[in-house]
């Protein structure tokens, strides 16, 4: 199996395990109508206009439902600032992200019009095109060190890992016994 084909159902594991991670934390919720709903152990009995904190998978449901709006911080303030500190970070150097950085960039993207997402990827593009030439340079050169593991996201530390690894392969099989 080629190194790809194992990559790329490691990297959707990776994000999937994120996702969950993602959609069972906290947010806050403003109630637009009385919602009085039990399922399993959740049970919520709020009047319109009350606030209160639920699991971002069930406030996404609720919100498609026009029960509730999610409080959410600035998504696309967060995006921008990811994307200006790499911008200004030296050509050697990557800024730190969070670790499930593309899981919450995946679902803002969700929630946007089809023009303001077009716009948006077009930087995001550009954003991961040059992360991803700083890991291939930095993956290629030496193993993972914990500080770099710290700027990373998730999937972007599973690439390294491969990177580095197919690079010491091919340093080792080009140079034989001298490498």
């Amino acid at each position: 199996m080629s190194t790809d084909a194992r990559a790329e159902p490691r990297i959707e594991a990776i994000q999937n395990a994120y996702q969950l991670g993602y959609m069972a934390e906290e947010v806050r919720v403003s109630y637009k109508k009385d919602v009085r709903i039990t399922v399993g152990n959740i049970d919520i009995d709020a009047k319109e206009g009350d606030m209160s904190s639920l699991q971002r998978w069930v406030a996404k449901i609720l919100a498609e439902q026009g029960a509730v709006e999610i409080q959410s911080p600035d998504s696309a303030g967060y995006i921008s600032r990811a994307m200006n500190r790499e911008r200004i970070a030296k050509p050697h150097d990557l800024s730190g992200i969070d670790i499930d950085f593309y899981v919450r960039v995946n679902d803002y993207l969700e929630g946007l019009k089809d023009r303001e997402r077009e716009n948006l990827l077009v930087s995001l593009n550009t954003f991961v095109a040059t992360r991803l030439e700083k890991i291939v340079k930095l993956a290629a050169a030496s193993p993972l060190s914990p500080e770099l593991e710290a700027k990373l996201s998730a999937e972007e530390k599973e690439l390294y890992i491969l990177i580095n690894n197919a690079s010491t392969k091919f340093k080792k099989g080009v140079l034989k016994k001298f490498g």
